[in-house]
Formats: C-alpha cells, structure tokens, sequence
C-alpha cells in the first residue's frame, strides 16, 4: 500500500494458553504484516533508555500499572514505522474495554481503524489443563508440558534423568483462580468487538497447524465472500 500510513489493525485476543505466541507469528508470515507485541515493547524501549521507556520503567518499579495513555503513545509510535504500512497485528493490546475504546480513539485521530478483532476461543478447563501441564526437572529447570513437549518417561527429565516437579504457580487449583481473575476483562474486550462487527472467533482447541488454518479463514474469506481486510 502506497500513499498515506493508514494504521490499519487486526487485534488478536484470547486467553493466557489459547495459543496466541504460536499464533502470531505465523500470522505475521502467513499476511506479511508485523505482529507487534506490547510486552515486547516496552522491553524494547526500556533497554534502549528512551525518554516513553523510562516513564514506563518508572511506573513498574513502582510496582503500578503503565497508563493506558502511555501505552498507546508507545503502541502508535511503533505503527508509525514504515514496515506497518500495510498493516499490524496487534497482541497483549487492548486488556479491558476502556483500552479498546482509547485506541479506537487514537487510531481515528490518526486516520487509523481496528478491522478486525479475532478471538482465539478456548475452553476454560482446556486451557486450565495447558497451563497447569507444565513441569521443570528439580536439576536444571529444563521445562516440559505434558500437553505439548511431554517427557519420554513419566516424571523424569529427558536431558539428565533428574525428578520433574510443579512450581506453586502451575498448579491447576492456582491456574484457575488466575485465570478466573483475568477472562472477565477479556469478556468485556471481545463484546465491545462483538458489538462493532469486527469480532471473528476462531476455536483455538485444535492442533496448532489447524487453528492458524482456522484463523486465516476468519480474516481472508473465500473469493466471493465477504472482502477480506487485507
């Protein structure tokens, strides 16, 4: 695309273990777009000492939560680089619907729009079973999941045979109390979608090749549907 930087967006959205670190990635290839990453830019900006990055370490060793505004400052300066002309898929950005408000806010002031909002869709017990499936070795930490990188024997690592064990935090018990914590902000994040038209869910229980696969259908429709935004 040519011309003016029109800050045209697909959020992805879906819970801790729906997949979306498997997801994006591919995506990214799969649209030839870049997937841009909150998290990893305030990391980004942070090591490079840049007067947003500094504001923001300022807030988190104080143990407070960014402000949506710098976030958004943050998020817009990156979609301004020239490698988002046409187009952006955005993770870990909106978490609650005041932040999805904000941004179509600030998009529209910049001439910019969310197209669309594709929500990889996961049981809750699922995902409790994804998250609480992961394991360390009691040596060395090497990780495992029991869901997707199981040992070759139960219960013992594959690299020096030493016990596998649970940290507190992957227990099930722990796993759904934090996530019962955090899918009530995302249920408000996929209804504002939902209420625009831009929500598009996709059934992220699959394997990972067929949810991507289910994901590209959602965004790019067959020749003769609807137009797809990219």
């Amino acid at each position: 695309m040519g011309g003016t930087h029109q800050l045209r967006i697909l959020v992805l959205l879906g819970a801790p273990g729906a997949g979306k670190g498997t997801q994006a990635p591919f995506l990214a290839t799969e649209l030839g777009m870049p997937h841009v990453a909150t998290g990893d830019l305030f990391r980004a900006e942070i090591r490079a000492g840049t007067p947003l990055g500094l504001e923001a370490k300022g807030y988190m060793e104080r143990g407070e939560l960014v402000p949506d505004e710098l976030t958004i400052d943050l998020l817009l300066d990156r979609l301004g680089q020239p490698d988002t002309a046409d187009g952006s898929i955005i993770d870990g950005f909106p978490r609650t619907r005041a932040q999805a408000a904000a941004l179509d806010l600030a998009l529209a002031e910049r001439g910019g729009w969310v197209e669309a909002a594709v929500l990889i869709d996961v049981p809750v017990d699922l995902l409790v079973a994804r998250l609480s499936g992961r394991w360390i070795c009691e040596s060395a930490g090497h990780p495992y999941n029991l869901e997707s990188q199981p040992p070759r024997e139960a219960g013992r690592c594959d690299i020096d045979g030493s016990p596998l064990i649970q940290r507190d935090d992957d227990r099930p018990e722990t796993v759904r109390a934090r996530l019962s914590s955090q899918l009530g902000a995302l249920d408000e994040v996929v209804a504002y979608y939902r209420e625009r038209g831009l929500l598009r869910a996709v059934d992220g229980s699959g394997s990972p090749e067929r949810v991507g696969a289910g994901l590209l259908r959602a965004i790019k429709p067959p020749t003769g549907g609807r137009p797809a935004p990219w």
